[in-house]
C-alpha cells in the first residue's frame, strides 16, 4: 500500500510554490516552503486571467470572488508617438484578460491561503540536493540539513532547482534577443485610468498607473538586446545598461528614466523562454516558469496555478507514488504549455519593432476591431487548451 502523505519540499514563493502548497497541504501532505528573497515581493507587474479554465481553477482555489475585488483598474492602452498624440487605442482586456491583478497583490493572497498550514522558510535557498532509496537530502545556503519525500521547483526562469537536478540554465533558456526592465517613477504625466505605449526602432516602454499609489507609474521598457548577458542578481549593472539601452531616447522617457536609480521596486531579465524534454527527473518536479516559463505574454500566472493543480492532482490519484503522478503530469501538462508559450513568442518585437516599417505594420494591423477581436480570441484559446481534470483532493 503506497503512503500518500509525503514531506514536499517546495522552492520558490511567488505564485506556482504557494499554489502547489494549497493543493498538497488539502490532501494531507506536510509542505516546506523555501524563498531566496526575505520577504515576499511587492508590486510588479500585473498578470490576467482569461477563459474558462482560468476562470474555473480561480473558483476551484476558492479565490475568484478575492481576486476580482483585488483587480486592477485597468483601461485603454493607447499607442501614442513621440510628440505624445494618440495614434491608436486597444481596449483593457486586449491586455488585461477578463481580470487582471498585481503580482504582488496575487502572492500576497495565495500565501495568505497556506501561511498557517505549510511552513515558509524566506532568506534561504537550496545549496545541495542528493537523492537517494527513500528521498532527497538537501543542505541549505544556511547550513541546514533537512531530508525530504519530493522536491517541487517552483522558482521561476532561472530555478535554482531545475540547475541542480536537470543541469545548466544555458541548456535550456532561450533567448529572443530582447530584454525588459521595470521600475517606478512619479506620475508626471498625470496618467489615470489607462496606459501608454511608445517605440522607436529597437526600443519601446508600456508606462500605466501604479495600483496602489496614484502618484507614481510603472514603466516597463523593452529593448532589443542581442547578446547581452548581465547575471540576473546583479542590480546595479542591471541598471547601468538599462540607462546606457535608453541614451537619447525620445518622448518622456528621459523623465522617467532619471528616477531609474532610486526605484525600489526594479526588476530586469531577458526575454526568453525555457524549453526542456521533460520536467521531472527521480523525486523532482518542475511547475509553472522553472520547466516550461516565458518572460512575457500574459499567460504565466494562469499556466502555473493550472500546473500546480495538474501535479498535486496527479499525486493524489496515484495515491502518492510520485513516478506515476510525475509521468501522467508531463503527459497532461506538455500541450498546455507549449500553447502558452507560442502567445509570448513575439511579445519583444510587439512593443519594440526593430524598424517602423514593422512598427507601423503592426499598428494597422491592430487598427482593426476584427482583428483586435481575433487576436485576444487566440490567446483566450492557449489559454483554455487543457481539459481541467476535476480531481478529487478529498
Amino acid at each position: 500500500m503506497t503512503n500518500t502523505t509525503k514531506h514536499v519540499l517546495i522552492s520558490g514563493a511567488g505564485l506556482a510554490g504557494p499554489a502547489m502548497a494549497y493543493w498538497l497541504v488539502g490532501t494531507g501532505h506536510t509542505v516546506t516552503v523555501v524563498e531566496r528573497a526575505p520577504a515576499l515581493r511587492e508590486g510588479g507587474q500585473a498578470v490576467d486571467f482569461r477563459g474558462a479554465a482560468h476562470m474555473t481553477m480561480l473558483e476551484r482555489m476558492g479565490i475568484l470572488e478575492e481576486v476580482h475585488r483585488r483587480r486592477t483598474e485597468g483601461g485603454p492602452l493607447v499607442l501614442i508617438d513621440g510628440d505624445g498624440v494618440e495614434q491608436l487605442r486597444l481596449p483593457a482586456s486586449f491586455t488585461g484578460g477578463a481580470v487582471e491583478i498585481t503580482r504582488g497583490d496575487l502572492s500576497h493572497l495565495l500565501h495568505d491561503l497556506t501561511r498557517e498550514r505549510a511552513e515558509y522558510v524566506f532568506g534561504d535557498s537550496i545549496a545541495a540536493m542528493t537523492e537517494t532509496a527513500d528521498g532527497v537530502d538537501v543542505v541549505f545556503d544556511s547550513g541546514t540539513r533537512r531530508t525530504f519525500d519530493l522536491v517541487i521547483g517552483a522558482d521561476g526562469l532561472h530555478s535554482n532547482v531545475r540547475g541542480l537536478a536537470f543541469g545548466e540554465e544555458s541548456r535550456f533558456l532561450k533567448s529572443s534577443g530582447y530584454h525588459a526592465g521595470l521600475f517606478d517613477a512619479p506620475n508626471h504625466l498625470g496618467l489615470v485610468g489607462r496606459s501608454l505605449m511608445y517605440s522607436e526602432p529597437g526600443r519601446g516602454a508600456l508606462v500605466y498607473p501604479s495600483e496602489h499609489d496614484s502618484g507614481s507609474v510603472t514603466v516597463m521598457c523593452v529593448f532589443a538586446s542581442g547578446g547581452l548577458e548581465v547575471h540576473h542578481r546583479d542590480v546595479d549593472a542591471q541598471k547601468r545598461l538599462l540607462a546606457a539601452a535608453y541614451e537619447g531616447a525620445g518622448w518622456e522617457l528621459p523623465k522617467l528614466l532619471a528616477h531609474l536609480e532610486s526605484s525600489n521596486g526594479f526588476y530586469f531579465d531577458s526575454i526568453s523562454q525555457i524549453r526542456m524534454d521533460h520536467f521531472t527527473s527521480g523525486r523532482v518536479a518542475l511547475v509553472g516558469d522553472a520547466g516550461y516559463g516565458a518572460t512575457m505574454g500574459g499567460m504565466g500566472a494562469g499556466m502555473s496555478l493550472i500546473a500546480a493543480y495538474v501535479l498535486a492532482g496527479e499525486l493524489a490519484e496515484a495515491g502518492g507514488d510520485h513516478r506515476v503522478a510525475f509521468a501522467r503530469y508531463e503527459e497532461r501538462i506538455r500541450g498546455y504549455a507549449k500553447a502558452c508559450q507560442r502567445v509570448a513568442e513575439g511579445a519583444g518585437g510587439f512593443f519594440a519593432p526593430k524598424n517602423v516599417r514593422r512598427r507601423n505594420r503592426i499598428y494597422k494591423i491592430l487598427a482593426s476591431s476584427f482583428l483586435v477581436g481575433f487576436l485576444d480570441r487566440l490567446t483566450t484559446k492557449a489559454a483554455d487548451s487543457i481539459e481541467l481534470k476535476d480531481y478529487r483532493f478529498s
